[in-house]
């Protein structure tokens, strides 16, 4: 199969800020699934400098993270992630999908199958926080969000694609 990019833009709905980027959806980006795709993302990550990886899910409410930009490499299963917000988007995701998720943009997962298994990792290591949209974390979020550095890489796709084009026109 051929990988299919595609971007997502969301609208600050007051609660969740979201972003002046897209996400972006790599479809059907490997097709390796089950442990050893969870290990091939994780050096693939590695080797673009997206670091401080974990391995779990996603969570089944709204969230984002003000500090970091993150990726999430699905290896094994399929989820309906709302992205956005309450208002925002479905988008079904399966193994061999990869999310790059500006910093802002709120992700949920609404339902997953059993075997649903993500891999996260963020850009040079860096640290995150997990926000929920509570009026009192607006403030100092968007401050968080206006600071993050750009990345030095896409996550797949390495220095010079990805994200490293498509932010660049809206930077």
């Amino acid at each position: 199969m051929e990988t299919k990019i595609e971007t997502y833009f969301f609208k600050d709905d007051g609660l969740i800020p979201n972003s002046k980027y897209p996400l972006i959806l790599y479809k059907n980006a490997f097709n390796e699934k089950g442990t050893k795709a969870g290990t091939w993302l994780e050096e693939h990550f590695r080797q673009n400098n997206w670091t401080n990886s974990w391995r779990n899910g996603v969570f089944t409410y709204h969230h984002y993270h003000s500090i970091s930009h993150e990726v999430l490499g699905i290896y094994d299963g399929s989820a309906t992630l709302l992205l956005g917000g309450e208002s925002g988007q479905k988008l079904k995701i399966s193994a061999g999908d990869i999310i790059v998720i500006p910093a802002g943009v709120g992700h949920k997962n609404l339902e997953s199958s059993s075997d649903f298994k993500v891999l996260g990792a963020y850009p040079n290591g860096m640290d995150y926080d997990i926000l929920r949209g509570k009026p009192e974390e607006r403030k100092q979020a968007d401050k968080n969000i206006a600071s993050v550095p750009f990345p030095d890489s896409d996550p797949f796709l390495g220095k010079n694609e990805g994200l490293r084009e498509i932010w660049k026109k809206i930077k």
